[in-house]
């Protein structure tokens, strides 16, 4: 059995004008019917999750993410595929440049102008953090309900592994390579950092990591440390940004392949001009030959002669592309797994076990966020409801209804302490009334009164 998911990228909701909305809306009803084809066609027959590799909204508004969530669960659903396994990262289309201070600018200015120095120094302050994330804060509240939370410490983050075969997993690394975008950087004079807070990634025997990032290497001014550490610490990495799908695959020393897919648009920015609607539909599995992980690529198009999405001849190599990546990580497992457990003997345990697909949830940052073990069964569900679909102030009162909220607090609410609510209201056992006053709210919405 292989994990399926569906990729999309660069999607720009908001940015409709005139007459596009009603093409780019039915690009969008194409593409859900469309997958929800191609994946009952796969062995697996469900999808198993969506990457987003940036630039979900168009100016990073609120409303940009209200559509996007709907159209998220369309797909989701038409694929069955569980609403809440949603890998996303931000674009530079994702970050809301109204909300950008004077003092913000001399802050970018400050570190575009230098380098990795300069941002760690602003990644030390507090308050200047505060300045340069304060752009996310409708693309954070989007990603919180999908627990896709953003580092604002600088780091990357993960909450996703998949178990392709008993003790054989690729794990979701999610890196921001949006936070010192400013509108007009270029990959020419590369202003932007990843930062080493991000990239140096940890290497752990039995899992291969797959990275998320918007922008290609070749926009980063640290591109020569990134690529050192991403090429040997991970397996494939997934980016969106410059609209052209290409894939490559390189051999980093004897025994370790690293692998790169670069997206085109889903939805392309530019609609005066004529762009290419693109999007993937992605399989990983175990090669048990090679203990190796095989990665599937179908690649679909948007057809304008006969408005339909369908397979791409032409890009990614063509269609049905399968990449054999040797993996290192997975090798290493094989001593580790049992007392003297072998390559064949995980074989056997793989055919054994029908090779289920399992998805493994992560905590993104463990030291920040009360743990909530064992994590309940709706859990995922009720955070996604929770940011996503409530606003800041009934998130409040709902918190408030529950004691969640001490009396003597005059601490400003800010997301991560909303989060950390919620997750104590869980702790105590208070789920399922937790879940009854979302849904209060969300159907008081529905019908157009506020309770």
């Amino acid at each position: 059995m292989s994990a399926v998911f569906i990729h999309v990228s660069d999607i720009h909701f908001g940015q409709e004008r005139d007459q596009t909305l009603y093409i780019h809306n039915d690009v969008k009803k194409e593409l859900v019917a469309d997958a929800a084809r191609v994946v009952r066609g796969l062995p697996s027959g469900v999808a198993h999750g969506v990457l987003v590799t940036g630039d979900i909204a168009y100016s990073g508004k609120e409303y940009e993410y209200t559509e996007a969530a709907k159209w998220l669960d369309q797909i989701a659903q038409a694929t069955g595929c569980d609403i809440t396994r949603i890998q996303t990262v931000p674009g530079n289309h994702d970050l809301d440049r109204d909300m950008l201070s004077r003092g913000g600018k001399h802050l970018l200015d400050d570190i575009r102008a230098g380098g990795a120095d300069e941002y760690e120094k602003v990644l030390l302050n507090d308050l200047d953090r505060a300045t340069l994330f304060a752009r996310f804060q409708a693309y954070g509240r989007f990603s919180e309900g999908y627990d896709c939370v953003l580092d604002t410490e600088g780091g990357y983050s993960t909450n996703m592994r998949v178990e392709l075969s008993p003790g054989r997993f690729i794990k979701f690394v999610r890196m921001n390579s949006s936070l010192l975008c400013h509108g007009k950087e270029n990959d020419e004079e590369p202003e932007l950092l990843v930062g080493e807070r991000q990239f140096t990634i940890p290497r752990n025997d039995g899992e291969e990591v797959i990275v998320l990032i918007h922008h290609p290497l070749n926009w980063f001014k640290d591109s020569d440390a990134v690529s050192t550490y991403l090429k040997s610490r991970s397996r494939l990495l997934i980016t969106g940004h410059e609209h052209n799908p290409r894939v490559s695959k390189e051999t980093i020393e004897e025994g370790t392949d690293f692998m790169t897919l670069a997206a085109g648009a889903t939805v392309p920015s530019k609609s005066e001009a004529t762009y290419v609607f693109t999007y993937n539909v992605i399989e990983f599995e175990w090669d048990q030959a090679t203990d190796g992980l095989a990665v599937t690529i179908h690649p679909r198009v948007w057809n304008s002669g006969m408005t339909r999405f369908e397979a791409d001849n032409a890009r990614l190599g063509g269609t049905d592309q399968r990449f054999l990546l040797r993996c290192p990580n997975f090798r290493a497992c094989a001593t580790n797994v049992g007392e003297n457990a072998t390559i064949n003997q995980l074989e056997s345990q793989s055919e054994a076990t029908d090779a289920i697909v399992e998805m493994v949830i992560e905590p993104e940052n463990p030291e920040k966020v009360i743990a909530v073990p064992p994590e309940p069964p709706n859990y995922r569900l009720v955070l996604l409801r929770f940011f996503r679909d409530l606003t800041e102030g009934e998130r409040l009162r709902v918190l408030t209804e529950l004691n969640a909220v001490p009396a003597e607090s005059n601490d400003r609410m800010t997301q991560a302490i909303e989060r950390r609510l919620l997750d104590w209201v869980v702790q105590q056992g208070r789920i399922e009334e937790l879940a009854m006053l979302i849904d209060s709210y969300i159907a008081g919405k529905n019908i157009g009164v506020k309770e």
